[in-house]
């Protein structure tokens, strides 16, 4: 029935970079929407505050500290999270960096650092998740992207990059994984009013920049919490290897 399509009561998710910004917003959402959901980052403070407020959703909650670049860390990680929940349902691979710097000027450890987190972190953690949704014969997988996947902007390159990559890489997996009912997809968001960038788009400058977007606004948290659910839900069963871009139209600009 329609009324149970985004229903993911008895559902367990993981999110990586789950404690901070987009991830926390997406964690509470399939909160929200029913899920239990394992949150996980590399600060354990911040895995302890985040669970706390996503606890009083009523669901289950598992803050998991590990390094999504650390191959050891993941398998430690996917484990703890079966032992406990026996499963995992939903993967959302939402942790990444981006920061800013001019090709002739990088050096070349910025640049395996931001593809280690933002490309090798999202394959390493299909790679150990995998084998648990194969063996169940279902799944979804939510890799989050950037409207930087199909724009560009000076000085993020390795950003850019690994975003446009990231695509390519769930395309792939979509295709691999397609006869084991898993359908993975790419979450690709603009630009969005978080903890972290609030200092930056309150300056002078920062809202010069907002005023160059095509919407002229940045996006609230809320307007991503949906399409998070749309992805992780029974209401894509039908979709695969798709990315859906939340953005306020600036990819089309």
């Amino acid at each position: 029935m329609p009324s149970t399509w985004f229903d993911l009561t008895g559902k367990c998710a993981v999110v990586t970079g789950g404690s901070k910004g987009l991830g926390r917003a997406i964690a509470a959402a399939l909160a929200q929407a029913g899920a239990d959901v394992a949150i996980v980052s590399r600060t354990p403070a911040d895995l302890e505050h985040a669970a706390g407020e996503l606890r009083a959703y009523g669901r289950r909650v598992l803050p998991v500290a590990a390094d999504v670049t650390d191959e050891v860390s993941i398998q430690s990680m996917v484990r703890q999270i079966v032992d406990q929940w026996s499963g995992i349902d939903i993967l959302v691979n939402n942790a990444g960096i981006g920061e800013t710097a001019a090709v002739v000027q990088m050096d070349t450890a910025f640049w395996d650092q931001v593809m280690n987190v933002n490309l090798r972190g999202p394959m390493l953690c299909c790679k150990h998740v995998g084998p648990h949704m194969i063996s169940r014969g279902r799944g979804k997988v939510i890799n989050v992207g950037s409207v930087m996947a199909a724009r560009v902007a000076r000085y993020m390159s390795p950003y850019c990059a690994s975003k446009a990559a990231l695509v390519q890489f769930t395309r792939t997996l979509a295709l691999e994984w397609m006869r084991h009912n898993i359908q993975v997809n790419a979450l690709c968001p603009g630009y969005f009013l978080t903890d972290m960038n609030a200092e930056f788009f309150g300056s002078e400058r920062g809202k010069q920049f907002i005023a160059a977007l095509p919407i002229g606004r940045l996006g609230a948290a809320h307007e991503l919490q949906g399409a998070a659910v749309f992805l992780a839900s029974d209401a894509t069963s039908y979709i695969t290897g798709s990315a859906l871009y939340v953005d306020g139209g600036h990819s089309l600009a």
